[in-house]
């Protein structure tokens, strides 16, 4: 077993299979030293569990966990493309969260993917983010997470 399929499994996590694309893209692309994913939605078995804005149908904590399933779905976008142990650290990780008007908690529901990050590579799991509020995302998700990391 692989250092960080053995780290999942201490997590208590397994990767999911990569979600479809939901229009004309791909999951995830290597260039160079890189693979950058695209928006990682909270898909469990190709569908969202959990619909709405932040602030208004799905409280901070329920985002929180919706991000952290971002995180896994982009882990696996990744691991598509390359083995897991091939990465040298995650580099940048972008969370948009659907807020209703007046929602500033942007930065605590993206902590659900960042603190994953870390938690499954440790030092290298650390990155630079944006957290940012949006007025909705595409099948009226609650999060959407995208991820760069370098790999050798």
């Amino acid at each position: 077993m692989s250092k960080i399929a053995d780290r999942l499994a201490e997590l208590g996590l397994t990767l999911p299979a990569v979600a479809p694309p939901v229009a004309a893209y791909v999951p995830a692309v290597r260039t160079g030293p890189y693979v950058y994913t695209s928006g990682q939605l909270p898909l469990v078995d190709g569908k969202l569990t959990v619909t709405g804005l932040l602030g208004a149908e799905v409280t901070a904590e329920v985002g929180y966990e919706q991000a952290r399933l971002c995180g896994l779905n982009a882990l696996a976008a990744v691991a598509s493309v390359i083995d897991l142990d091939a990465v040298v650290r995650v580099v940048k990780a972008v969370g948009f969260v659907a807020s209703a008007p007046g929602f500033t908690g942007q930065p605590g529901v993206v902590n659900g993917a960042s603190e994953l990050f870390g938690a499954v590579f440790g030092e290298a799991g650390k990155h630079a983010r944006s957290a940012v509020g949006v007025a909705a995302l595409p099948l009226n998700a609650p999060v959407e997470v995208e991820l760069i990391v370098e790999v050798r």
